[in-house]
């Protein structure tokens, strides 16, 4: 799955953006939209109303990863404006369990993500209550940084724990994935890949899109045999 983030996008042309990586059936699997406040992390993008519109205006489903202190309070409110799967940082939560039952209620896939240098072992219990597994591969924050390749060793002790049948979800990497990166993260066992600049940099964003896709699936198979 390609997760293309509008980060990367122009965002004084945010639909059009979102229909150069294809529409439902083609292209994109999700759009990845980043919302960060400021405090969490020290950029501020967008937040709900940009979110909402942004709904209106796609059928492709919306991965939304919030990079914002007390996503416990926050963090509902875009799972019932309708995004697909809605992703908080464990290092920002602070009733995990109940904020994942609070996305399913409202009827969202629930994601949990760790930073870099936050280790996976301390919450994999938590992760039964989750649907993704976003594992970051560069500082949360800004985009185009470089892919920290450390963190895949915390992707392969997920990939074995879904493939053992001790954990049911599914492994997404964000930051500096690339046509040369994505290879090494498909490897590894990721199912998701989030690209920004790698899609929104390119001069065709929706072959970008199939181009990343092959690269990965022939990882992932070569990784897994």
């Amino acid at each position: 799955m390609i997760a293309p983030s509008i980060l990367s996008a122009d965002f004084a042309r945010l639909a059009e953006e979102m229909a150069a990586v294809g529409g439902p059936g083609r292209g994109a699997d999700w759009l990845h939209v980043d919302v960060m406040d400021a405090h969490f992390v020290p950029n501020l993008t967008l937040g709900l109303p940009v979110v909402e519109s942004l709904l209106r205006n796609t059928g492709t489903p919306l991965d939304c990863h919030l990079m914002i202190e007390d996503p416990d309070r926050w963090a509902p409110g875009y799972a019932e404006a309708g995004a697909h799967n809605v992703t908080v940082h464990v290092e920002a939560a602070a009733e995990p369990v109940a904020l994942a039952k609070n996305l399913h209620a409202a009827g969202a896939n629930a994601g949990l993500s760790i930073k870099p240098n936050t280790p996976l072992d301390p919450y994999t219990d938590l992760l039964r209550h989750y649907d993704t597994l976003l594992v970051m591969s560069v500082e949360p924050g800004f985009g185009g940084q470089r892919f920290m390749p450390e963190v895949l060793d915390k992707v392969r002790a997920a990939r074995r724990m879904v493939d053992t049948g001790h954990l049911n979800l599914l492994v997404e990497i964000d930051g500096g994935i690339n046509a040369d990166t994505i290879e090494q993260a498909a490897e590894a066992g990721v199912d998701c890949f989030v690209a920004g600049s790698a899609v929104y940099g390119a001069d065709e964003p929706e072959r970008a899109v199939e181009q990343l896709r092959s690269r990965a699936a022939d990882a992932f198979a070569h990784g897994h045999r």
